[in-house]
């Protein structure tokens, strides 16, 4: 049966990241307690700037919404991956290997800008702080999540569009745990020179568009900061972006690492390893991240442990 997308196949199925039986419950254990730490951490981080008088700033702002893409991602891929490692089969149909890479495309691109609106955020604050109100007004704050939204949007449809003119006639093994681009161009019998060129040109465009936005940011940053005259101003300045700087370190230098070279040289097993970090690790880590190196984070923490905010709003 042929489908709307002149394809044969209508079903793939995924590689298991082991073939060894025995460690499929381990495996399964595992990755069930980093989708735990990761749902409770970025849930509760959203809840908290939600809940919390003194996290209602425009940096907080940013953060509840990269705790809601790193939600969404790692929700797009991980339960999945879980039935995976205890059921019989990993299949999945064509309309949901679509609807995966939808979301999955939708979040990490959305991430990238997220992390480069969060950039020019502590460089308004940092560089403008008695404008920082004014510049990072709610009506600008709400621009740049639009703005953030919109690229994954568009990043998306573009490389979906292309996505579905190519047909696959078989085989349908997807060498990978989850539904991701360059894998699946490897089983079509289409020519895929144009998804892999327009893989790489957006691939490049929205990294260098968005690592720009932060080196440029950064770069303001420690001028300001060199210009400080006590060596505690300069410490609390560098505290404030520390946090975003790990975030971003991680998250860009996986991304480079997938994307940015050719496909053909692309190696399955190191492509699986380094996806393992960014759609199982990365989630979990970013609000640790931020709550742990953040002083208001945790002071409001502790005033819900205490039930003070409740029972002020009581």
């Amino acid at each position: 049966m042929a489908s709307l997308n002149h394809s044969t196949v209508i079903i793939f199925i995924f590689e298991r990241l082991t073939d060894q039986p025995e460690l499929q419950v381990l495996l399964f254990i595992l990755f069930l307690g980093i989708y735990v730490v990761t749902v409770v951490g970025n849930l509760g981080m959203i809840l908290l700037i939600a809940i919390g008088p003194q996290l209602q700033s425009p940096m907080y702002y940013f953060l509840s919404n990269l705790s809601f893409v790193n939600l969404c991602y790692s929700s797009a891929i991980t339960p999945k991956l879980l039935v995976n490692f205890i059921g019989d089969k990993n299949i999945i149909s064509y309309n949901g290997c679509m609807t995966q890479l939808f979301f999955f495309c939708f979040f990490i691109v959305s991430e990238c800008y997220m992390l480069a609106a969060m950039a020019y955020d502590r460089y308004v604050a940092i560089c403008r702080p008695l404008l920082y109100n004014v510049i990072m007004s709610p009506r600008v704050c709400s621009f740049l999540v639009t703005g953030v939204y919109t690229m994954g949007t568009f990043t998306t449809l573009v490389n979906l569009s292309c996505m579905v003119r190519l047909s696959f006639c078989g085989p349908n093994i997807i060498k990978h745990y989850f539904y991701d681009i360059i894998p699946l161009l490897k089983l079509s019998c289409s020519s895929t020179y144009l998804n892999e060129l327009l893989l790489m040109v957006l691939g490049i465009f929205n990294v260098f568009l968005t690592t720009a936005a932060i080196f440029i940011s950064y770069a303001f940053i420690l001028t300001s900061i060199l210009h400080i005259q006590s060596a505690e101003g300069r410490s609390k300045a560098f505290s404030t972006c520390s946090s975003h700087l790990a975030a971003v370190g991680i998250f860009y230098g996986i991304i480079i690492f997938m994307y940015l070279k050719p496909p053909s040289n692309s190696s399955m097993t190191q492509e699986k390893l380094a996806s393992i970090f960014y759609t199982t690790v990365i989630p979990m880590l970013n609000p640790l991240i931020y709550s742990l190196r953040n002083k208001d984070v945790k002071n409001v923490l502790k005033k819900i442990m205490r039930g003070t905010i409740f029972s002020k709003s009581m």
